[in-house]
């Protein structure tokens, strides 16, 4: 579907308005749930949003005829949007290309009265039913997943000697570090049949010479980034930490790129790549970063984020890319592939808290957008989901990544 706007009114003081949609189904009792919302458009009563896709259970529950309302606003920083004006349609009518809505704002018209005309008018320039496949497709089709996990072993975190380090070695109590790597850990092996991860680390002073290190194995070996399972990863991270000193910079794009590598040769769907980073969020090479994560979004490859410590973490917010897409030099990164989850928000306990909903509420912030980044991968690119496996599923590492 391909909208754009004409007339939108002005809602900035010093400017014009930068638009965006909210789309909601109608439900049962009556109330509308959001469903699907556009990117907002800096500083123009014209807008032309990207073409977006929405499937139609999503959208309608698959009933042509159930009431969709779309709101048009004007985005502030604050969150505080304001609603230009609104309109109701259903999928039936949606499906007649060319057609177009008024806009209306309720206040506007009961305060201009007869004077009021509209608030600008929404035009659907393009729109098409297409089969959409789901991220279970892809996986029970034979797709396999490769989890690789990288930590910050920069001096941001501390000295591992000072309790108050973030990588503080303790042997009788896990560090943040620890406590990341084991429960995000455990959510992804459970997509990975043979539970082989390369784990690597960033930003320290390897021995015997002392040269710093942004992709080194955290096993120690030269050849084999391989861990078995958590406690693998767990126990390669322990001999790091033990035989490595925390220098720097904090640079995330070389370990971007040497993931970004093997995503580059197994680009035909039968792949895809998840890069988890914890870190405590210091950046130091923002500008490489949004170069390299430009360049992924191309690839089979997704980032996963994990934000250790009480640190500023709106740069990893920037990375994430929710309200502003990614880029670098003046080219937008094709997909949204960063997802940022600070790791505290999820070991503060709320009331009623279990370890069990605790680790839940965990799981599903950081596969929330996986499903959604990889089937917008496949779809830009054509590709469609084999039939299904007669044994089992594929969800493993599989050729993973070499060395």
């Amino acid at each position: 579907m391909t909208l754009r706007g004409e007339g939108l009114d002005k809602k900035d003081f010093f400017g014009k308005s930068d638009p965006f949609l909210v789309f909601y189904k109608a439900n049962e009792d009556g109330l509308y749930t959001i469903t699907y919302k556009t990117e907002f458009i800096k500083n123009t009563l014209s807008p032309k949003w990207r073409p977006f896709t929405v499937p139609v259970r999503t959208l309608c529950n698959g009933d042509l005829d159930r009431s969709i309302k779309v709101e048009c606003y004007d985005w502030n920083s604050n969150g505080s949007h304001e609603i230009i004006g609104s309109f109701l349609t259903n999928l039936r009518e949606l499906s007649q290309r060319g057609c177009s809505f008024e806009l209306i704002n309720e206040q506007r018209k009961l305060k201009k009265g007869k004077k009021y005309k509209n608030s600008g008018t929404i035009f659907l320039d393009d729109y098409k039913s297409v089969p959409v496949y789901s991220f279970i497709d892809y996986i029970t089709g034979g797709c396999q997943l490769h989890a690789t996990m990288a930590v910050d072993f920069t001096a941001s975190n501390g000295n591992p000697m000072d309790p108050k380090s973030l990588h503080f070695n303790n042997p009788s109590y896990p560090n943040q570090y620890e406590t990341a790597i084991r429960s995000v850990g455990e959510i992804i092996q459970d997509y990975d049949s043979d539970k082989l991860f390369p784990a690597l680390g960033f930003g320290a002073r390897l021995p015997p010479d002392g040269r710093v290190s942004h992709e080194f194995f955290l096993n120690g070996h030269t050849d084999n980034p391989y861990c078995e399972g958590v406690e693998g990863i767990l126990s390669a991270y322990k001999h790091s930490l033990n035989t490595v000193q925390l220098y720097g910079p904090t640079n995330f794009a070389p370990i971007i790129n040497h993931v970004a590598r093997f995503a580059m040769e197994r680009r035909g769907g039968t792949d895809y790549f998840i890069l988890l980073i914890i870190t405590d969020g210091i950046i130091t090479d923002m500008p490489q970063t949004k170069a390299a994560i430009v360049n992924a979004a191309r690839l089979p490859m997704s980032i996963i984020i994990i934000g250790v410590g009480n640190a500023d973490f709106a740069d990893m917010d920037i990375l994430d890319g929710d309200d502003v897409r990614v880029s670098h030099n003046g080219v937008e990164a094709e997909r949204d592939i960063v997802q940022f989850v600070p790791f505290l928000e999820f070991t503060a306990k709320r009331p009623g808290d279990t370890l069990i909903s605790t680790q839940a509420r965990l799981a599903k912030e950081v596969l929330a957008e996986i499903p959604e980044q990889f089937t917008s991968y496949m779809k830009a690119r054509g590709i469609k989901p084999r039939p299904p496996l007669e044994r089992g599923s594929s969800l493993a590492s599989g050729v993973g990544l070499p060395s």
